[in-house]
């Protein structure tokens, strides 16, 4: 079972006719996902790497049955995407835009919820499931980085998400699924929300998660493992434990406040729910050594 995208995801593309657009598809047709159909207003007719391009997402799901979105459109025009894919009735959505307006990330996220729908982003890679599918921009194709296995992912970083699953690989674990929070300022999905998913999981034995100065998604995650809402092995990666205070990080979302949000208060508090913290991605592996688990 797979988190969030396997071969059976009717995938649609928002923006396909894009240059990034046009370049993904390709990548994650390569890759075995399920791409039934784009979207590009007044595009209608064209074809993309065989994918037939409509003017909007209700003629795409009503042609195809697409069941997923993933949108490579500017920030400004994410807002009104993602609601356009969530009244057609999609469910699941990757967001790839970094830096939409706050009060429309609170808008997406408040309508998420309350329609039962899961938003990746913004500014993530996307999702994968290792040699299945994937939803986004993520260089599957180094197999040192993701292999398939029995660990689930969540990561709020692109590159440092390489290296980080990339030490686990090293050390003989694969991924069953990855899931990109993205690193805006308001995560459309938190951590602790996709717990659940991953505990339910029969094919995930354990968990990663590369988090970040600032915020409280790693506190959350924390306080679930304390409620006993997650009981699988948590590993965790906390970047920024160097950062100068009171700089400016690359991340919108990597801003510590009211004294919350620090890598010592994360760390500190994953530590006491029961959970390991590398202090550095070369250590990932050998705390899933510490584990025990099955490579």
């Amino acid at each position: 079972m797979s988190v969030f995208i396997d071969k059976k995801t009717r995938v649609l593309v928002q923006g396909i006719t894009g240059g990034e657009g046009r370049y993904w598809t390709k990548h994650m047709i390569d890759l075995g996902t399920q791409v039934v159909a784009g979207v590009t207003p007044g595009k209608a007719g064209q074809d993309v790497e065989g994918v037939t391009v409509y003017n909007t997402v209700q003629q795409a799901v009503t042609a195809t049955q697409a069941d997923a979105s993933v949108l490579f459109v500017p920030p400004r025009f994410a807002h009104d995407a993602v609601f356009e894919a969530l009244d057609a009735g999609i469910r699941k959505i990757v967001v790839t835009a970094e830096g939409m307006p706050l009060h429309e990330a609170m808008e997406i996220r408040s309508a998420a919820r309350l329609l039962g729908a899961t938003v990746m982003g913004g500014n993530t890679t996307g999702v994968i499931t290792p040699g299945v599918a994937m939803m986004g921009f993520l260089p599957y194709w180094i197999d040192r980085v993701y292999r398939p296995g029995r660990v689930g992912v969540m990561t709020r970083s692109g590159s440092l998400t390489n290296e980080a699953t990339a030490m686990m690989v090293k050390a003989g674990y694969g991924v069953s699924s990855l899931l990109g929070i993205g690193g805006d300022a308001i995560p459309l999905t938190r951590f602790a929300e996709l717990l659940p998913a991953f505990e339910a999981d029969p094919e995930t034995d354990a968990v990663l998660i590369i988090g970040e100065l600032g915020g409280s998604m790693e506190e959350e995650v924390a306080e679930a493992i304390e409620a006993g809402l997650f009981t699988k092995p948590l590993v965790a990666f906390i970047a920024g434990r160097n950062a100068p205070e009171g700089k400016k990080m690359g991340h919108a979302g990597a801003i510590v406040s009211g004294g919350k949000g620090s890598v010592a208060g994360k760390a500190k508090a994953l530590r006491a729910a029961g959970a390991l913290v590398a202090d550095r991605p070369s250590e990932i592996g050998a705390l899933f050594d510490q584990l025990g688990l099955p490579q």
